[in-house]
């Protein structure tokens, strides 16, 4: 057992200094080729044979959702026809651990032709790719994770975070919002947690429990029980929001009374309780949730009047909390 576990460790040793040896290596050329993307009225295509060719594909897809219109082209299919999807606006990212892919190499006179920009991804400065590309970012490794030096380990690794290097530092130089992340992202978490508003997950009209603050307390309870979530709103005569009774209320209102009856709903609430209008975001209910250590949030109007009100298990059940 204690074997695999120092293999185990070795790998992520070894591929954890690949990736710190990176930073070194982001440099001129760097900027270069965010300047070649930026400026480009074209996109970019992004092309690589076997794990390169995975790597290729994941910064493609890191680069459209962060507003960067990508594609992959797979050079054997390119020789056959894809190279047709290739224009001379465009800039085109060639992949190589070697620099001297046959099928990269193939295809390289061609983009020439075509006269778009080539930017190369490789693990040897010296190849063909590192000479003859207009711009020339160095993924090269010390050494694979793979101890017989064959399975692309650490140079797959140092080839993604260089992507995702790329794709970060379009992503600032456009500033790229979170608004138009989630206009790439309708669906999932990552959509909802960016564009949902608290109104459009509250609890609202005759389900949210209210009380006005001189009801007995048993009339409270029941509001609660009633409603399902595990407390109420506590109003004035004029039916602005002066406090809330929580489960936790009435436990430490137990603790206090050896008998509840005679106590109105403002003998047991807590005051001030925490609220949010109904245009946030519901990231931000979150927020103060965690932050106060609290299941439940109030909505309320300009004038203080409750109107809605946001449970723990409401964004549990959309994914927004992990339980």
């Amino acid at each position: 057992m204690e074997k695999i576990i120092q293999d185990g460790k070795e790998v992520i040793r070894i591929e954890s200094e690949a990736v710190k040896n990176l930073e070194s290596k982001i440099n001129e050329n760097f900027y270069k080729a965010v300047e070649a993307i930026l400026n480009t009225k074209g996109r970019v295509i992004i092309s690589g044979v076997g794990k390169s060719g995975i790597i290729a594909r994941k910064i493609v897809a890191t680069m459209n959702s962060t507003g960067t219109p990508a594609l992959f082209m797979h050079p054997s299919d390119a020789i056959h026809g894809d190279l047709g999807m290739v224009r001379s606006e465009d800039v085109v990212i060639l992949i190589s651990k070697s620099g001297s892919t046959p099928e990269i190499v193939r295809i390289f006179p061609v983009l020439k032709r075509i006269g778009t920009k080539i930017i190369a991804l490789v693990g040897d400065m010296k190849s063909f790719l590192a000479k003859e590309a207009d711009i020339v970012l160095d993924v090269s490794v010390e050494e694979e994770a793979c101890p017989y030096d064959l399975a692309p380990t650490s140079s797959t690794t140092a080839t993604l975070v260089m992507g995702d290097a790329l794709a970060i530092a379009l992503l600032k130089s456009k500033n790229f919002t979170k608004e138009q992340f989630a206009f790439y992202h309708p669906g999932g978490t990552i959509g909802r947690r960016l564009t949902l508003k608290v109104e459009e997950i509250m609890t609202k009209g005759e389900n949210v429990p209210i009380v006005n603050q001189n009801v007995d307390l048993h009339r409270a309870i029941l509001e609660m029980t009633s409603k399902r979530l595990g407390a109420t709103c506590v109003v004035n005569d004029e039916g602005k929001l002066v406090g809330i009774i929580t489960d936790g209320d009435l436990r430490r209102a137990m603790e206090v009374h050896k008998n509840l009856s005679g106590l109105k709903a403002k003998d047991v609430m807590g005051k001030n309780p925490k609220s949010i209008k109904p245009d946030v975001l519901a990231s931000y209910a979150i927020q103060l949730m965690e932050t106060y250590k609290i299941t439940q949030l109030i909505c309320i109007d300009d004038e203080n009047h409750p109107i809605g009100m946001v449970h723990l298990h409401d964004l549990v059940n959309l994914g927004f909390i992990s339980t």
